[in-house]
């Protein structure tokens, strides 16, 4: 037993984690909420995020991907228990965007598909391309 609902066997449980959970983290859920293949949640580290980082999200999460640095940094101090085994991404983008800011969301859709399943698979599965000499 995967712990997965039937139909989701194949999807990989993405969460993005940034300071609040209000503006960038919750942008890149949005973003990615309807892409093929993953399942995304967002959590902040700070002491009165929305959502917090909690041992249960770190649990259900394959994949977490953080907006600094910094917020690799104090996952590994505060979770090192729990992250076993999670690949952790930092993404180096810095806090100075609203929700949904148009430029955020351009800088989630650039940063964030190569390292989902979905595009590493299209990616895999893409022949390279060959030249051709104009004739």
């Amino acid at each position: 037993m995967s712990g997965r609902p039937a139909g989701k066997a194949l999807s990989r449980n993405v969460l993005f984690i940034c300071t609040q959970n209000r503006l960038r983290s919750p942008t890149a859920e949005q973003v990615f909420a309807d892409w093929p293949g993953i399942e995304t949640r967002s959590a902040g580290l700070g002491n009165d995020a929305g959502t917090p980082v909690s041992p249960e999200l770190l649990q259900w999460a394959d994949m977490i991907l953080v907006m600094e640095q910094a917020h690799r940094d104090k996952l590994s101090r505060k979770f090192r228990a729990h992250l076993k085994g999670k690949r952790i991404v930092c993404l180096d983008i810095p806090d100075e965007f609203e929700y949904m800011d148009p430029f955020l969301v351009r800088l989630v859709k650039a940063k964030v598909p190569p390292f989902l399943p979905a595009t590493r698979q299209l990616i895999e599965a893409t022949p390279p391309r060959l030249h051709r000499k104009n004739r």
